[in-house]
């Protein structure tokens, strides 16, 4: 049987009511237990050393994208999330604007608007977001027969447009964008108070004046002079869009989420009875279909 240990001050046996009452003991038999070799099995980490990262050197380097559910209208009307896209080098506001929520639709339509306005940037840096990266782990058979997984749809077009998506594993690896959301969330939040906004429009119209302000506030310089940002393609119909493959059945129809697309004979082809064609849904609502980079004549089946 272990011999009881002592508190050297009040000479209380460790077992005692008396010591666990006294205040010094805990420092006291930490000390006796490590004399005695019987050190705590618990391991301290040493602290993680952290240095905030440089800004990007030019514009268009890298472009931080996220977004921020909150009260925006403070109960006047419906809950909304605010989708923006950041650059890293300046903290300007490239893009911004409210959504019901956080979805693909509206990433793409933030992209668009980038594409327009600046540009196409080298890279994107934002969160494991399912809307940015896959993070289900099942795998097609053209999949596993490819081994490669497809993307996103926003994953697609950065594909498409030669972009780079960096994946921040925590919130503060991407600490600027979230230090703009907690600036916007104070100052914009009191301007559109006192716009009185209550829907939708009238605030991504009360963003877009408080955007030009910002950034002509609070913008910095960057290091360097030359941008980064690259031209866009003419056309961005194929790109900020929403892609579908479908195979066609027998009879030349592509069904589609309940609607029906009838192929008429082409001038190249009698029938694509089993061809695989892709369907391109823009963000108006607008379909077209393509085999290959040929677009298809076609028509709606009415009640399909």
């Amino acid at each position: 049987m272990a011999m009881p240990l002592y508190c050297m001050w009040c000479s209380a046996s460790t077992n005692s009511r008396r010591f666990r009452a006294c205040a010094i003991c805990g420092a006291t038999l930490r000390r006796l237990l490590r004399q005695h070799g019987l050190g705590s099995p618990r391991k301290r980490r040493a602290p993680a050393h952290r240095q905030r990262r440089m800004r990007s050197a030019r514009l268009g380097e890298l472009v931080q994208l996220d977004g921020s559910p909150h009260d925006w209208l403070e109960g006047r009307g419906p809950q909304l999330t605010a989708l923006g896209m950041q650059d890293d080098a300046t903290g300007k506001i490239l893009a911004a604007q409210f959504f019901p929520s956080e979805t693909t639709f509206g990433y793409l339509c933030l992209l668009k608007q980038l594409l327009r306005r600046h540009g196409v940037p080298l890279a994107f840096y934002g969160d494991h977001s399912g809307v940015f990266v896959r993070n289900d782990d099942i795998w097609t058979v053209d999949e596993q027969l490819a081994g490669k997984r497809q993307p996103t749809q926003f994953g697609r077009a950065l594909e498409q447009l030669g972009v780079t998506f960096i994946a921040a594993n925590s919130p503060q690896a991407k600490g600027r964008v979230e230090r703009l959301w907690g600036v916007l969330q104070d100052r914009l939040t009191s301007e559109l108070r006192l716009a009185g906004t209550h829907d939708l429009d009238s605030a991504n119209a009360v963003l877009r004046k408080f955007i030009t302000d910002y950034n002509r506030r609070f913008a910095k310089k960057p290091r360097e002079i030359e941008t980064a940002w690259r031209p866009a393609p003419h056309s961005l119909e194929r790109i900020c869009c929403f892609v579908h493959e479908r195979t066609v059945s027998n009879d030349n129809v592509v069904q589609w989420e309940g609607r029906r697309f009838q192929i008429p004979q082409q001038a190249k082809r009698f029938s694509f009875a089993g061809a695989k064609v892709l369907l391109y849904q823009t963000l108006d609502g607008r379909v077209s279909l393509y085999y290959g980079d040929t677009r298809l004549e076609h028509s709606a089946i009415p009640g399909g």
